[in-house]
């Protein structure tokens, strides 16, 4: 049983099937695009809200810090992807890193993970992103009937239309083409990343420095909570965080840490970027680091703006502008939230897809998913399908309660590429590596401890969610993808050497 569920399949096999005719994606992508599908992704809602929110009930004027933190932990597993996704240029992201690296079994079940960090993580910000569009609709004097504005507050049948409808656009651009979708993505990116901008140029000239004393405020101890909404940590040991002071600003590290979550996504366009060997670790560490300088900006200027005991958690940047008594930039904040949530739900349900994609290729789900449109190069099968499941997921169903779900399914992948590096590293030391993750064993193991911690600060009842889905994983593996797979059934073709199957 353990030499067939803990089979690898070797780096250069994997590349030899992305050069099958009816299987192969489309190269199209360069360093800028892939930056700019990083950027997309991780700039959400989470500059615009959390800022307000861990400054005001975790470390004050010292959030800056917490997003250096956070960003530091998040280089740590960027490193590692970027070693994989420059080694094994193939669609699938930690999926296919686990294959080569730790066996089919454990591929599996980063693969399911996987399937449904994303669709989860495209339907909750489909949500918000309708939520955005709807207020901007009603101060204009337009208002949805209230069957289809969602779950929430809908008394009887409830449809958020505009959810469902944003979703099936974003994948008809997805089945199009990447370079299509590339185009949508430089332009939204390029609204979002203005409206930031302004925040920070505008918010600057309204700077108190009153408002940075104390820069970091006295801890404040919290109690433990004891049932399945507390931390992990807390039900194991007892132990609570402290708000403010040093300690509250590692609690707030572990809460902005999710206004990152997105970098990973970039590794999923392995497959369909001209030069991975070299663009992949240029877009995926330069998104990141892109990003962090501009939440380090953000929580700058709106906890100079405001004292932070008096910013607001729902909308501090808008409410901070309001404060010092220009309301119009609150208008132009809820716009660049809307607009930039849309590249947040297409590059999520990009990064979906292509992991499907891999799993069909591979034979652990039908290889009827694996075929590309012959026209557009693109795998058009499983977009339409997951991105008509979503639809109707997000136009059904109030997921607030499941969008922490995203956050430790991407935790889990981390930890997954960490210890992938260091075993492909002993395992294969022959394979050209484009990108070398520095100080190997040594990074991997800070970063699967920073992310076990933070993985252990999520609420009980997410680890319990979470268990379901892997035993139902487990069940789906055993019953078709053990028996499917090409590797079980003999179907892979005679693999290139090394030099061959790793350079170009």
């Amino acid at each position: 049983m353990s030499s067939t569920v803990f089979r690898t399949k070797k780096v250069e096999q994997s590349i030899l099937d992305t050069e099958e005719p009816a299987h192969a994606l489309k190269k199209s992508l360069s360093a800028l695009d892939l930056t700019v599908f990083g950027v997309g992704v991780i700039i959400g809602t989470g500059i615009f809200v959390l800022t307000g929110k861990v400054a005001r009930e975790n470390a004050g004027p010292a959030v800056a810090l917490a997003f250096v933190a956070a960003g530091i932990v998040c280089a740590l597993a960027a490193l590692c992807y970027a070693e994989f996704a420059s080694t094994l240029p193939v669609a699938g992201s930690a999926y296919t890193f686990s294959y080569a690296s730790l066996g089919e079994l454990p591929a599996w079940i980063i693969g399911w993970d996987l399937v449904l960090e994303f669709a989860l993580g495209t339907a909750v910000v489909a949500v918000g992103w309708s939520g955005y569009i709807r207020a901007l609709l009603d101060n204009a004097g337009w208002h949805l009937p209230e069957y289809l504005g969602g779950r929430d507050g809908a008394h009887g049948f409830g449809f958020d239309i505009l959810a469902a409808v944003l979703i099936l656009v974003l994948t008809g651009i997805l089945v199009l083409g990447m370079k299509l979708s590339a185009r949508v993505t430089r332009l939204v990116v390029a609204v979002k990343v203005s409206v930031v901008l302004i925040v920070i140029v505008a918010g600057a000239f309204f700077i108190d420095a009153g408002n940075y004393k104390p820069f970091v405020p006295k801890p404040e101890p919290v109690a433990a909570g004891g049932d399945l909404k507390a931390p992990l940590i807390q039900l194991m040991v007892g132990w609570a965080p402290a708000n403010f002071g040093v300690m509250g600003i590692f609690a707030a590290a572990s809460v902005v840490f999710f206004a990152f979550i997105g970098f990973d996504v970039v590794a999923t366009a392995a497959e369909e970027t001209k030069n991975p060997q070299r663009d992949m670790p240029r877009g995926i560490l330069g998104s990141l680091l892109v990003c962090t300088v501009l939440y380090v900006a953000v929580s700058v200027v709106v906890t100079g703006m405001q004292r932070y005991t008096q910013l607001s958690v729902d909308a501090p940047l808008a409410d901070a502008f309001k404060a010092t008594g220009h309301p119009w930039f609150a208008g132009v904040i809820s716009f660049g939230a809307a607009v930039g949530l849309t590249t947040v739900c297409m590059i999520l349900l990009l990064g979906q897809t292509r992991v499907f994609f891999a799993m069909s290729r591979d034979g652990l789900l039908p290889r009827f998913f694996s075929h590309v449109h012959p026209r557009f190069r693109t795998p058009h099968r499983p977009t339409v399908l997951l991105g008509v499941v979503i639809a109707v997921v997000a136009g059904f169903t109030s997921l607030s309660e499941l969008a922490e779900l995203v956050n430790i399914g991407t935790l889990f992948a981390f930890v997954v590429v960490a210890v992938g590096v260091v075993v492909l590293r002993r395992t294969r030391p022959d394979l050209h590596r484009a990108f070398r993750t520095p100080w190997v064993p040594v990074i991997p193991v800070l970063s699967v401890a920073a992310t076990l911690w933070l993985m252990l600060n999520l609420p009980a009842e997410t680890w319990l969610r979470f268990a379901v889905w892997m035993v139902l994983g487990f069940v789906v593996y055993f019953l078709y993808g053990r028996t499917h797979s090409r590797l079980a059934r003999g179907q892979d073709t005679p693999a290139v050497p090394p030099s061959q199957g790793t350079r170009g």
